[in-house]
């Protein structure tokens, strides 16, 4: 049952992408704002949990199998892995396509020529793809560890995967001029969250160990980490007025804080 809620939460968390394609037809301007302080909660999420409960629990689940100084070695190393892992699936993707700027609504009414914008949604889409994977395990990781942490953590990443569905969406519009194929085409680039948390699982399942938990643990911590910092927070920054996305990073922070200690 724990393994079925996990994966239904990020299927949920991967199909928002498509919600952001929707809303490219619906919304008439984007609320920069709330994009902002959307995007810095997301960050505040996911920056706390990787800190305080999923690095600290590697670090434990770590020393306790290999010992204090070895353990601690070993969730310092995994971490890093994991930031290393999701910034060389950053450098392997071409970055004409890589999606760090968040696109907005406005974007469907700026004139360009259809002949590439094929090209550029399908790449878009294709990278959007490859970085969502590692968060597909993220999420599945975090929902098996603590479900009531794997919640917010799976909103945290949904809130982060609309304004990429919008990304995918643009191109594929303008190219095709078909409303279905842009929603579509946004859809199934979050796709790969549940394929990723289904690999992770298959692959980490036989081998299952407090040991391997620990480092899987350290490990997602370190993604959450990168992509808070990669992703999130200058896209946050980019669209705020004032200090939204500050504020918006602090109650993220603030709701992880009072969900791990009420629940």
């Amino acid at each position: 049952m724990d393994v079925l809620f996990a994966m239904g939460l990020t299927v949920l968390a991967g199909v928002s992408t498509g919600v952001g394609g929707v809303s490219a037809f619906i919304a008439k301007r984007t609320n920069t704002r709330f994009l902002s302080a959307s995007l810095g909660f997301s960050a505040g999420v996911m920056i706390y949990v990787s800190f305080v409960e999923l690095l600290p629990s590697g670090d434990a689940l770590l020393r306790a199998d290999y010992g204090d100084g070895p353990g601690s070695w070993v969730a310092a190393g995994s971490f890093l892995g994991g930031m290393l892992a999701i910034a060389l699936i950053d450098f392997l993707v071409p970055s004409d396509e890589n999606p760090h700027d968040a696109a907005l609504v406005e974007d469907l009414t700026r004139e360009a020529p259809s002949a590439p914008l094929r090209r550029v949604g399908l790449l878009t889409a294709l990278a959007i793809g490859i970085h969502n994977f590692p968060e597909g395990l993220v999420t599945f990781v975090t929902t098996l560890h603590d479900p009531h942490v794997g919640i917010p953590v799976a909103v945290a990443i949904a809130l982060h995967n609309i304004p990429e569905g919008l990304a995918v969406a643009i191109p594929i519009y303008f190219a095709t001029g078909s409303r279905r194929k842009a929603v579509w085409y946004s859809f199934m680039s979050g796709i790969s969250e549940p394929l990723g948390a289904a690999l992770g699982y298959l692959i980490i399942y036989p081998y299952f160990s407090e040991g391997v938990l620990g480092i899987v643990h350290a490990a997602v911590a370190g993604v959450m980490v990168f992509i808070s910092l990669d992703q999130l927070v200058p896209n946050a920054k980019r669209y705020e007025e004032g200090h939204d996305s500050v504020y918006g990073l602090i109650a993220g922070v603030a709701v992880m804080a009072v969900t791990l200690l009420l629940l």
